[in-house]
């Protein structure tokens, strides 16, 4: 897909921002997960900048599907600094790659709660493996600067729901199927200290909110995308629970911006929580809001509960706010709200034609 508008926008704001470009200079970084929300739009970044600024930067996306890389960064400029590596991570089999390698982001993961609950050993397995197979790379490498995408679910029922900080780590239900994902994330965050403090190896976890923006793709169906497609389209917004839920969020560009200054600002064995809190909201009052900000509330906001909700993978009743004083303190700010967060990937949805 070639660059829009909005995403021209978007990644002439990261320019202009407060990451330390210089950093970047003739190294080379990996990002695995490419092919993902977060890691495609950390590609983008890296190679906008890389056209813009002359960095000299090499960027190399590890994938397992190589059609869907060359849909999502068909026309994309920069991308004569990008190549691909074909890997599954979910392999016993150390990652080949020659050369050196300065930096890693690993945004890799099952991110969709029906894989979650339909197939949890292949979760872990990609979480677990996934991760110890970066992490022997960097060690392997001499890597500078490593940063593991972590998430909020990690603190399942929050110990601080109001307040939560980094050290906040609340109860994950180890009956529950769907609690692969979360304990999977805090095992990795776990093997992530561990290589830092064995091996030397600066490696941080950003625990990001729910992400979303400019940059989602087209197969995207987590709630921010279903919300949005119902509004542009005025139909009703349906909620498959009752909305109590409380959201954190973060836009794509905000969340980037994080993970670039974290791989040469992070702390090793250090995590980080990445939210806009101005963005904190429940669920029902986020449908709420899209229906008015992209549909004038012509959608209507309904509630269909299926029997078989826990079957079909949704996470419980979350209570919870997250705090990002942390982050912050390394100066990163995040620059855009829900109502503009929304607005902006409506645009990017009508841009790349997907309504």
């Amino acid at each position: 897909m070639a660059l829009n508008n909005v995403l021209t926008e978007d990644l002439n704001s990261l320019l202009a921002s407060e990451i330390e470009w210089s950093n970047f200079k003739d190294k080379r970084i990996l990002v695995t997960g490419a092919t993902g929300l977060v890691g495609s739009m950390v590609v983008r970044t890296l190679i906008y900048a890389n056209e813009k600024l002359d960095l000299g930067l090499e960027v190399i996306g590890l994938i397992r599907n190589q059609s869907k890389a060359d849909r999502i960064y068909e026309g994309c400029m920069g991308k004569d600094a990008l190549s691909f590596c074909l890997d599954d991570l979910s392999g016993d089999e150390p990652i080949s790659l020659e050369g050196k390698v300065d930096y890693i982001v690993h945004a890799a993961a099952v991110t969709t709660s029906k894989v979650m609950v339909s197939d949890p050993v292949g979760t872990i397995d990609v979480a677990l493996k996934g991760t110890k197979n970066i992490l022997n790379l960097a060690v392997e490498k001499g890597t500078k600067g490593v940063v593991y995408i972590s998430s909020m679910e990690i603190y399942g029922q929050s110990a601080d729901p109001e307040d939560t900080k980094e050290s906040d780590l609340g109860y994950v239900d180890l009956a529950a199927i769907r609690s692969c994902y979360p304990e999977g994330k805090r095992m990795c965050e776990c093997m992530c200290t561990a290589y830092a403090a064995q091996h030397g190896i600066r490696i941080s976890s950003a625990r990001l909110a729910q992400t979303f923006g400019v940059g989602i793709l087209p197969t995207e169906n987590r709630v921010f995308a279903q919300f949005a497609r119902s509004a542009l389209k005025g139909e009703d917004i349906v909620l498959k629970t009752e909305g109590k839920s409380e959201g954190n969020y973060v836009y794509t560009i905000d969340a980037v911006k994080a993970i670039l200054m974290l791989l040469y600002k992070g702390e090793a064995g250090q995590a980080y929580n990445v939210a806009n809190e101005s963005s904190h909201t429940t669920i029902r009052k986020m449908a709420e809001l899209v229906s008015k900000t992209l549909s004038q509330e012509k959608s209507k906001v309904v509630i269909d509960i299926p029997a078989d909700s826990k079957k079909l993978g949704y996470a419980p009743d979350v209570k919870m706010k997250l705090n990002s004083d942390k982050i912050e303190s390394l100066g990163w700010k995040p620059t855009v709200g829900l109502a503009d967060a929304y607005r902006r990937m409506a645009e990017w949805m009508k841009e790349q034609k997907m309504i």
